[in-house]
């Protein structure tokens, strides 16, 4: 899909990562805003994807106020496979590629856009993909999923 929106991209290949913390102690000296990943429910069972710069302190009370949500809590592996077809561990902005009924809303932290490059896995943990902020957005879009745009 990158390809087909000419949007420029680079990939690293890399041992599996399942959290920020191994991700850090991989990655070396690649440059650009790095992620946090959460997937979301509320009681109602509606989902978020809320991807947020990796140093973030995400309240999940604060969040759901802000998002008029109710209270949240994380997806079960299930859910997530079932509406982004990924894993724990390869949680990422690109699996919106996989919502075709569009369930999950997509919340983008501002401060992660101010980075000229940012790094996501490409659907599986074993990788790094790195694109411009423009470029993700495209994307985005592309895909049907426009992001809320909030300060975390």
């Amino acid at each position: 899909r990158l390809d087909k929106l000419s949007i420029n991209y680079k990939t690293l290949h890399h041992e599996p990562v399942y959290t920020v913390k191994e991700a850090q102690t991989i990655r070396g000296d690649l440059p650009g805003g790095h992620s946090k990943n959460l997937f979301l429910r509320n009681k109602k069972g509606k989902l978020w994807l809320v991807t947020c710069e990796e140093q973030v302190t995400v309240d999940l009370k604060l969040l759901a106020t802000r998002l008029e949500a109710g209270r949240l809590s994380f997806g079960s592996p299930e859910l997530l496979h079932m509406h982004l077809g990924v894993i724990p561990g390869a949680v990422t902005p690109f699996a919106v590629i996989n919502d075709f009924s569009r369930n999950v809303d997509m919340i983008l932290d501002r401060k992660l856009l101010s980075f000229e490059i940012l790094n996501f896995h490409p659907l599986v943990n074993t990788q790094t993909t790195s694109v411009q902020p423009a470029g993700l957005l495209k994307f985005l879009d592309s895909c049907q999923h426009a992001p809320q745009i909030i300060d975390m």
